[in-house]
């Protein structure tokens, strides 16, 4: 999610009530996903790095983090959606980690869609926790592939990721599952974050559907698989 700050400030407005705006369309899009049938839904909240903006506009974001936890809890757990987190979650304030553990718990046996807050999240910093982790239980350079590594990542969970949407104009993964996007679909938008709403999901939903993924295959065998199912 980018552009909060860019929509507040070309409206000669606070940077937090970009911010604001900006937790108006995760409720959307989260209602658009559930209702769409989609299996997860990971949204990056807050990144690594974004410990380094000025302490004011992180202590916003913190108390918006908490309101949009408490305010959402009812809908989360009326509609079977399961809460998940991946980052660095002890360095967020007590009064945070609060109702978000406790959110994340009473809904960890919900069978619906799967919202995955990041925050104090980082690809970089996922992927050297789970190097030291596999160091940590002894595991033999011969015996570290693909899957043994990818079961010590925070995504394990999740189902393999297929779109990755970036809002504003961006066109990087500013260390966003950065292992996990290997083979995603990449979806670039001007539209910034506070606009965006579920028609713009439905947008690049279409846009995911109308491409061919191979996966190093080239497209006639991606024929020829499809011909034998």
């Amino acid at each position: 999610m980018d552009g909060n700050g860019r929509w507040a400030e070309a409206r000669g407005l606070p940077r937090i009530e970009g911010h604001r705006r900006g937790s108006e369309s995760v409720r959307d899009v989260v209602r658009a996903a559930r209702e769409l049938g989609l299996q997860a839904l990971t949204i990056y909240a807050f990144s690594s790095q974004n410990w380094a903006r000025p302490v004011d506009e992180v202590t916003a974001l913190m108390q918006l983090l908490c309101d949009f936890v408490r305010d959402e809890r009812d809908e989360i757990m009326q509609n079977g959606i399961r809460l998940r987190t991946i980052g660095q979650i002890e360095r967020l304030p007590a009064f945070v980690q609060a109702p978000l553990a406790a959110l994340v718990a009473d809904s960890a046996a919900h069978t619906g869609m799967t919202l995955c807050l990041a925050l104090s999240y980082g690809g970089r910093e996922a992927i050297v926790e789970a190097a030291r982790s596999a160091l940590a239980d002894g595991v033999a350079p011969a015996q570290l592939d693909e899957a043994t590594f990818s079961a010590r990542l925070p995504t394990r969970d999740l189902p393999p990721l297929d779109l990755l949407i970036r809002t504003s104009g961006e066109q990087r993964l500013s260390n966003f599952l950065l292992w996990e996007s290997a083979y995603a679909e990449l979806y670039f938008t001007d539209t910034l974050w506070p606009d965006f709403r579920r028609a713009h999901l439905g947008a690049a939903l279409d846009a995911y559907r109308g491409r061919e993924r191979r996966f190093g295959l080239t497209s006639a065998q991606l024929s020829d698989i499809t011909e034998d199912n």
